[in-house]
């Protein structure tokens, strides 16, 4: 008889209609493939935190200035070069050269498609982060004038460097004008700013025997230098502005109140600075009517502090006047620091303000109780009779008081300029 049938082994499949057992196969690789399969994958390790660079020296950063002047650094480049300039002196002085002999090696753009674009950005780096050593506030409209001249300059072919400039002052109780052309008025106000390098203990651009006025060296310049003068005689003018700029902003506190001797005169170095950006607008202004271009007046504030130089020079030019018997007598005599008659200025208008004037001598105070005469003038009108490009008589004034009083200050103001 037969027994129970054994189990059947393991790996084996019961008998089924259609089919004997069948033996599983091997373990194959697609079977590694199947994601039922597939082992956990292990977590990855966090990764290690890159060390912060390390600065870099004197030597790394002044070799980078190249690069930095053709814009060609990274954005960490530009930064850390940027941040040692306004630490270091010597590579400053070089990023400068450096920059300005790029613009030799670039065209420079033309002056009518962005006029403002300097100023914007200037303005909005300052805001940003305002200079380490800073260009001293006085010194400001030099360089904001000299600057826009430049940019007038900038696309003058060569006929229009000699077009014909006439120049206009006041002397005595007469206009004077002089004919010269763009490239000459260029080089007056070259020769002109050369007293205050000279201040500065810098070369003087016409050497050691030049005269030491104003007027003297100009003519001295034009009657000595190759004629014509040519657009050549811009970058020799530019050089010296930047350098001016640049040895003010880093002589330190005290500065400004060096002398420059202009000969029938002397001015603190702060004023000196004013008195060329005013000189270097109203040329500017002289070339931009000569070739039919139109040129705005200096801003608010600028503006403000020229005006104000000329006020506080009223006194002693009426006091002038009065010596060479151009001006009435004073009414009486006044200690210094005393009050004495006072006449009150007021200039209407962008860069306006009121002053009050002592009328007998130049030391004395000013007194409102004493005001015995008041003159209302536009801005732009009273910096054109501070030029002499108009006389006492043209000026539109709002007057009131002391007839003989105003008539000395108008014609004292009008003193003021020169060739």
């Amino acid at each position: 008889m037969n027994g129970p049938a054994d189990p059947p082994h393991e790996g084996y499949e019961e008998l089924r209609p259609g089919g004997p057992a069948r033996i599983p196969g091997p373990r194959g690789a697609a079977d590694d493939l199947d994601p039922r399969h597939a082992p956990e994958p292990l977590p990855e390790p966090p990764a290690a935190p890159e060390p912060p660079p390390p600065p870099r020296t004197h030597a790394v950063l002044k070799s980078l200035l190249g690069a930095w002047a053709l814009a060609a650094c990274s954005t960490e480049e530009t930064q850390a070069v940027e941040d040692h300039l306004t630490e270091c002196a010597q590579c400053a002085e070089e990023a400068l050269r450096l920059r300005d002999a790029v613009g030799l090696l670039h065209p420079e753009d033309s002056l009518d498609l962005k006029p403002l674009l300097r100023s914007r950005v200037l303005e909005d780096c300052l805001g940003k982060r305002p200079a380490r050593i800073p260009v001293p506030p006085w010194a400001n409209p030099y360089d904001t004038e000299t600057a826009r001249l430049d940019a007038l300059l900038r696309d003058f072919g060569d006929s229009e460097w000699q077009t014909p400039v006439r120049l206009k002052w006041f002397e005595e109780e007469r206009r004077q004008s002089r004919r010269t052309t763009v490239a000459g008025v260029i080089g007056h106000l070259l020769t002109v700013d050369g007293l205050v390098a000279t201040a500065l203990g810098l070369d003087d651009p016409l050497g050691p025997e030049a005269p030491s006025d104003a007027t003297g060296r100009t003519e001295h310049y034009w009657s000595s230098a190759e004629q014509p003068i040519t657009r050549q005689i811009r970058e020799p003018w530019r050089e010296q502005g930047h350098t001016l700029l640049r040895t003010v902003s880093f002589a330190g506190r005290g500065v400004g109140e060096l002398s420059v001797d202009y000969g029938p005169f002397a001015l603190p170095l702060g004023d000196a600075f004013l008195e060329r950006a005013f000189e270097c607008w109203v040329h500017a202004w002289d070339i931009a009517e000569a070739v039919d271009y139109p040129y705005d007046p200096p801003s608010g504030p600028h503006l403000h502090r020229m005006i104000d130089l000329a006020a506080r020079l009223l006194p002693s030019a009426l006091a002038h006047r009065r010596r060479a018997g151009l001006a009435a007598p004073a009414r009486g005599l006044v200690a210094a620091g005393a009050p004495g008659r006072t006449l009150h200025l007021e200039i209407e208008g962008a860069g306006g303000g009121s002053w009050d004037i002592a009328l007998d001598s130049p030391a004395a105070k000013p007194s409102a109780e004493h005001t015995v005469a008041q003159i209302a003038l536009d801005g732009a009108e009273f910096c054109q009779l501070a030029a002499g490009h108009i006389s006492p008589e043209e000026a539109a004034v709002g007057q009131h008081g002391d007839r003989e009083a105003i008539r000395d200050v108008l014609f004292a103001a009008a003193s003021l300029s020169r060739l």
